[in-house]
């Protein structure tokens, strides 16, 4: 991937996870990764972790929900670095229970960090690239924004709604020199099963389908090669969607109910 050579990619949700991931791999490939999170302190270990290979690195703390600190972190950003080649809409929790248990505030709260915290940071960061007339917004959807299951009508209405975001931004970028790709994971051995999850039974029930975060990282980087506008990992889940809309009756019959593992 020499496209990511000498680039600057910032990456929010970089504390652990994927987004960890992903500045790690940025870094072995050349890249100046710029670690956004809450947390300073696991940041400030991960920039540790691989200043060794890109000296430049830095990190800012980063509420992905306070539009005005996204604001002074993305100027901030240029300011000390000049630009921002790729921006990586990572951050992002889920809470799994079925919608009568699920509050009205979780919801509210994945909705505010998943969804309208991806518009706040690309509505940040655009201006900047449409100057430039070049850049590259990764947005981390998931399987769950294409096909939704039991007990995750929070989080799956979050993430259908950055996929939807997705398509309809990068149509409206094209030919300005921007591109715009969702990536789609399905479930992912990281920390995100801790709050989703905490009894840890539907962790166990797909711990053969889960994929690590290293790989999901490598697909996002891949698109910066590719400019490819959606990537599902693993590729075969993608058949599950493509079957969903163009057979909703017998994959709501048929297959939905082996996919009900929460």
């Amino acid at each position: 991937m020499k496209e990511l050579q000498d680039k600057i990619i910032a990456i929010t949700g970089a504390s652990s996870g994927i987004g960890r991931a992903c500045a790690l791999l940025a870094a072995r490939l050349g890249a100046t990764p710029i670690l956004l999170a809450r947390s300073e302190d696991s940041l400030r270990t991960i920039v540790e972790e691989i200043k060794h290979e890109t000296p430049n690195t830095g990190f800012y703390s980063l509420d992905v929900t306070n539009m005005k600190q996204i604001v002074d972190v993305v100027e901030n950003i240029h300011t000390q670095y000049g630009r921002i080649d790729i921006w990586v809409n990572n951050a992002g929790y889920g809470v799994f229970s079925s919608f009568t248990d699920t509050t009205l505030e979780d919801i509210q709260d994945m909705m505010d960090v998943n969804y309208l915290g991806t518009v706040r940071c690309t509505k940040a960061i655009l201006p900047y690239m449409l100057e430039r007339k070049h850049g590259h917004i990764v947005n981390v959807a998931s399987v769950a924004g294409k096909l939704a299951t039991p007990k995750s009508s929070g989080y799956a209405a979050s993430k259908f709604a950055v996929i939807g975001f997705t398509q309809s931004l990068r149509q409206e970028l094209k030919d300005s020199g921007i591109s715009v790709s969702a990536v789609n994971p399905g479930p992912v051995r990281t920390p995100f099963f801790n709050r989703a999850d905490p009894t840890g039974s539907y962790q166990r029930s797909v711990e053969k389908f889960m994929v690590t975060p290293e790989s999901v990282a490598q697909a996002i980087l891949h698109t910066v090669h590719t400019r490819q506008g959606d990537v599902t990992i693993p590729r075969y889940m993608r058949a599950g969607a493509v079957l969903s809309h163009l057979f909703p009756r017998f994959f709501e019959q048929v297959i939905a109910p082996r996919l009900n593992k929460k």
